[in-house]
Parts: structure tokens; sequence; C-alpha cells
């Protein structure tokens, strides 16, 4: 701050310097030219006889007065003249800083308006302009950021309800089938009623997907810490999984070293990696593997999910991170969320102190999740 400064400093230091040099010469001046020059002879004369014609004096009286006043107070006037001359440079100076002040109150006004034009300020300013224009970036981008998060979530809610119409068109309409024909066979109706839950399930989750839209921009992530054991809650998600891996024939490796423990909230830890493994049978190859690793690296615990699927693109590494954003908007929504998995999922690690971060080749993609392995 003391460097951004100097130019200021410098030039403000120099006006002081020819001030100070400036109003000695023009006391000088004025004694020289005013009080012993035009204060004398003619200018004696004139008030002389300005009081001899005005108030009837003789000269003798008139010469008395005008020593009185002016020839014996010479440096009262001298006095005098400096103070004002003073009062003018210092008003000249605040002149100065206030056009700077003028100049910064300007630039901020910029930082509200939706313009491109670069904030630009005196040359011994330019720090400032420097920092005023970077705050401005900042601003603009998270502007734009938000407004396209509250495009996705527009976007996403659309999605969503047209979604919900499916499943609860064909839950009312085997439910009339089956109000039709309460002697319908045993076999077509049990056909049906599985039917009819599973597009049930879906309507709860899709209901599922609207309240985590609305209570991620609600909820403070609150810790409650403890002792995990993390092969064992590793392996128990995974297990968990099953189900979803077993038509496409994908399989889940856990490789964790017994005794591998962290500190954290179990149950916010335990939605990271349902998200993240969500994440990757979602959009890894039938017939694949997808592997859980976790090791214990300078006091940090580091936990790998590895699947093998196409890439994700370079620039959208950091946007996967993003609240309300799919990587794939035309994929079906059985296997699409509502975007916010990833999001929430980089809260949590963020509230644990750690990192999360995507790395993806042609040949796999991995997620590392970073966390300290105590609450130090």
């Amino acid at each position: 701050m003391n460097d951004d400064f100097s130019k200021l400093k410098r030039k403000i230091f120099l006006q002081v310097v020819l001030i100070a040099i400036a109003a000695p010469l023009l006391g000088v001046i004025i004694q020289r030219l005013l009080i012993d020059g035009l204060f004398q002879a003619s200018f004696a004369e004139s008030i002389v006889q300005f009081f001899q014609n005005t108030f009837n004096m003789s000269y003798y009286e008139a010469l008395n007065i005008y020593k009185q006043l002016f020839r014996n107070n010479k440096s009262w006037w001298l006095a005098g003249g400096l103070f004002l001359l003073l009062l003018l440079i210092f008003y000249f100076a605040l002149s100065r800083m206030t056009k700077y002040f003028n100049e910064v109150s300007s630039g901020m006004e910029l930082l509200l308006e939706e313009s491109n034009r670069e904030i630009t300020l005196s040359p011994e300013m330019d720090f400032m302009a420097a920092k005023l224009n970077k705050v401005k970036s900042i601003l603009e981008k998270r502007e734009r950021d938000a407004k396209e998060a509250e495009q996705r979530k527009n976007d996403l809610v659309v999605y969503l309800a047209h979604d919900i119409k499916t499943p609860l068109t064909s839950v009312i309409g085997y439910l009339n089938l089956l109000d039709e024909a309460p002697d319908m066979p045993q076999e077509q109706k049990a056909k049906y009623i599985g039917i009819t839950l599973e597009k049930a399930y879906r309507l709860e989750q899709l209901i599922n997907e609207f309240f985590e839209i609305t209570r991620f921009n609600l909820q403070t992530i609150v810790l409650n810490k403890e002792k995990i054991n993390l092969p064992f809650m590793l392996q128990q998600m995974a297990d968990e999984f099953y189900p979803m891996l077993t038509p496409q024939e994908k399989q889940v490796a856990v490789n964790a070293p017994d005794g591998l423990t962290l500190w954290g909230d179990a149950d916010k830890l335990a939605r990271v990696f349902n998200n993240i493994l969500k994440n990757a049978i979602a959009y890894s190859y039938e017939n694949s593997v997808i592997d859980i690793s976790a090791v214990q690296q300078e006091g940090n615990v580091v936990i790998t999910f590895t699947n093998r699927g196409d890439p994700i693109p370079l620039q959208k590494l950091d946007t996967i991170f993003e609240k309300f954003y799919r990587l794939d908007y035309s994929r079906s929504s059985n296997t699409g969320g509502a975007g916010l998995g990833l999001a929430i999922a980089k809260e949590i690690v963020t509230a644990h102190r750690g990192t999360i971060k995507a790395q993806s080749t042609r040949e796999h993609t991995v997620f590392t999740v970073t966390l300290p392995s105590s609450d130090a």
C-alpha cells in the first residue's frame, strides 16, 4: 500500500515544497512593490487627497491619518496580505485533493453501471484505478455467474415440472385401469401395481429435487464432527448402490487400508461420497469398474473416485461444481438430477477445510476429495 501511494505522496510533497518557497518570495514582493512601493508617493498622495476632499481636512491632518493607518502599520498589512495569499494557496491545494476524491467517487459510480467503460484516474492515482477496475471485473463476473445460475435454476424447474407430468400421468392411468377392472387377472394387476409404484417413486424423486433446489440457498452447514471409520463407510455406501449397478453390470471396488480414520460429520460426508459415486455411475460405461481409493497423506486423507466414461471437457471441469449445473441437459432425467449434487459436495468439503477437484482424460475421470485426518 505504501508503494501504491508513492506517486501521490511525491506530488503532494513537491506542492508543499513549492508553497514553502513561493510564500516568502511573494511576501518580499508584496513588501517591496506594494507596501514599500505602492504605499509610498502616489498612493500616499491619493489617500491624503481623498481625506482632504471627502472630510474637508487639512493636508497635515490627512497626512497624519495616512501615517496612522498605513505607514505605521506596514507589518500588519504585510501579515494580512500573506494571510490572504496563504488562504488562496490552501484553497488551491484543497481543490487538488478534492479532485482526487471526486475522481475516485466517479470511479465508484461506474462500478454500479453496466458498461464496458474502463475507470481512469489521474496518473498518480493509477494504482487506485487498477484496483477499482479489478473490483468492477469481479462484480461483473459475480453478476454474470448469478444470472447464469438463476437461468439454470429456472430451466431446471421447467424441466422438472415437465418431467413430473410423465410419471403422474402414468400413475393416474394405471390406477384408473385398476379401478375400472376389479376382476383383472392377478398377474396383470401385479404388473400394473409394479409400474405404478415405480412411477410413484420417480415422482417422489422429482419432488425431492424441487425441495433440494429451494433448500440449497437457505441452509447453513452445521458440522457435528466425530471419528469416522472410512473403509467401513465407503464399503457400506458401495453395497447400497448395488441395485443401481447391477442392470448395467457395473461394479464398485473399494481400496482403503484398515484402520484409516478421519474426523468429520459422518452424515454430510456420506452425502458427499454418495453424490460423487452417483455421478460416476451415471456417466460410466457399461461393464466397467468404479474404483474408490483412500490413502493417508501428510495429515490429510485423500479419497479418489475413478470411473471409465466419456471425458468431461476441460473448460467444464470447474463449472460442474456450480449449483444447478448439469453436464448434459439432453441426458435422461432418470440419470440427471437437479445439478446440485456436486455443488453441495463442494460446500460440505469446504466446510471441513478440505478440497474437491476433478480430472478427466479419454481413459478415465477422477474426482479427488482431500480432507484433514484430524480436527487440529
